[in-house]
């Protein structure tokens, strides 16, 4: 199970009519009857003696169902109740019997997948579709407020957001520490939103693992709270709980991404598999940070993507050598410090919708940078130290300034007062030592 969820005010909350439903049967839920009570006995199997209660919120389902279940395996002689912690069935205390303890050694075998019921390929297709990342957009307003964090050039505005509305892909390149990722993460972080997503996905019998609480951050309405304090026995929340309802998720990766990260790993010990980079990412935005220094070749890793980039759709391939499709719905950023023209060829760059330089700052653009960084440090700005820096070392080093100095160049002159026993101040000892030792001889950083 997650991390406790964070709670969202209603005005933050995707409007009701989006939301995957309360399913009412099992054929609802899409999943046959053995897979739900082999799910069920493996429970008992694992976590020992539960009530209905426990069972119902553990396995995301309406007590209703699961009570189905219980009976028939009750009947069969798989399940047995145990005690009673109050009037009604839900308050019963079950756990396996002895037949059902070979049964759930059995489904074991086959997958050890012990968490909340799984959602069908073909319902997770829907609502990701329902969900598209095409459905959300950004104005020149909410651009502005976006990027208020950052200096950017005026220029920018006017290529980034349309960018951003195609939910297509994106090409930041540039030199380093100008703030490609720092653009990027803003973007994600602009879309904003909530998302409905499975935790996990039956496909032809095979769990695909899609929830991953290292990018996927679960929120929570006062509904949610209540339906869940109830039990969702009589009146639970308005939306079918196998789905996680999610911020806009954000995936970044860099240079440990391998091809095979972009395709399902198995486990052969659990018999589960692992969702890649892009399923986790749909919906929201995949960050590729520092393009061209994967272990893999710039052009295979295109390549693998020039389908999905074009037609919103990619196969995956469970290890019996079977094929399925899934949704490709992201807006997929490529962020490089390296040359473009020579990462890749023509034809590639081509697929990728938009190519946006974020070039050096100026000197002004420099100065209000600096600015910023030493009122987060809690430092008095003091134009003097910036002339020392171009003085000093762009201008007789021939170094070119780059957005990331300001703030490094600060930490810097708190980490030698620091040391020196001395409040943090921009003087020209601090500055001059904090240049020396952030700055090459060569006249790089």
């Amino acid at each position: 199970m997650s991390a406790t969820p964070v709670m969202l005010t209603e005005p933050e909350l995707v409007a009701k009519e989006s939301v995957p439903p309360v399913p009412d049967t099992l054929a609802d839920t899409g999943l046959s009857a053995d897979a739900v009570r082999d799910l069920i006995l493996k429970v008992f199997y694992v976590q020992g003696g539960r009530t209905g209660h426990y069972l119902s919120e553990f396995l995301r389902l309406p007590f209703a169902l699961v009570d189905e279940e219980l009976l028939t395996l009750q009947q069969r002689r798989f399940v047995e109740v145990r005690g009673t912690t109050g009037p009604n069935r839900a308050s019963y205390l079950f756990d396996l019997a002895g037949a059902g303890r070979d049964r759930a050694k059995e489904a074991l075998d086959a997958s050890q997948y012990v968490g909340p019921a799984p959602v069908p390929l073909a319902q997770y297709s829907k609502w990701i579709e329902a969900q598209s990342i095409q459905n959300a957009h950004v104005t020149q307003e909410s651009m502005r407020a976006g990027f208020s964090h950052l200096v950017l050039n005026e220029s920018l505005f006017e290529v980034l957001g349309p960018a951003v509305n195609s939910s297509k892909s994106i090409f930041l390149y540039g030199h380093p520490g100008n703030g490609k990722t720092a653009i990027a993460e803003a973007i994600s972080e602009m879309l904003g939103g909530t998302l409905y997503l499975p935790y996990a996905v039956d496909v032809d019998g095979q769990i695909m693992l899609v929830f991953d609480p290292v990018h996927h951050e679960e929120v929570e309405s006062a509904e949610d709270a209540v339906g869940r304090d109830a039990l969702w026995i009589r009146s639970g929340p308005g939306y079918d709980r196998r789905y996680a309802r999610v911020r806009r998720p954000v995936v970044l990766t860099g240079g440990e991404l391998t091809l095979d990260q972009l395709d399902l790993r198995y486990d052969h010990f659990t018999k589960l598999y692992q969702a890649p980079f892009q399923v986790k990412a749909n919906g929201g935005v995949l960050i590729v940070d520092d393009f061209g220094r994967q272990r893999v070749p710039p052009r295979d890793l295109l390549n693998r993507w020039i389908v999905p980039l074009e037609k919103r759709i990619d196969y995956l391939t469970l290890h019996t050598g079977g094929k399925f499709p899934v949704p490709f719905d992201c807006l997929l950023i490529f962020a490089t410090n390296l040359d473009p023209a020579e990462l890749v060829e023509e034809a590639f760059l081509r697929r990728i919708h938009y190519k946006i330089p974020v070039v050096d700052p100026t000197r002004e653009q420099y100065e209000e940078i600096f600015r910023r960084c030493c009122k987060g440090a809690g430092l008095p700005y003091t134009a003097e130290s910036v002339d020392y820096i171009f003085d000093e070392f762009y201008d007789k080093r021939g170094i070119r300034p780059r957005g990331c100095h300001p703030r490094d160049l600060i930490a810097h002159v708190e980490d030698i007062a620091k040391y020196r026993e001395v409040a943090p101040e921009l003087t020209p000892d601090l500055i001059d030592r904090a240049c020396r030792s952030y700055f090459l001889e060569s006249g790089s950083a």
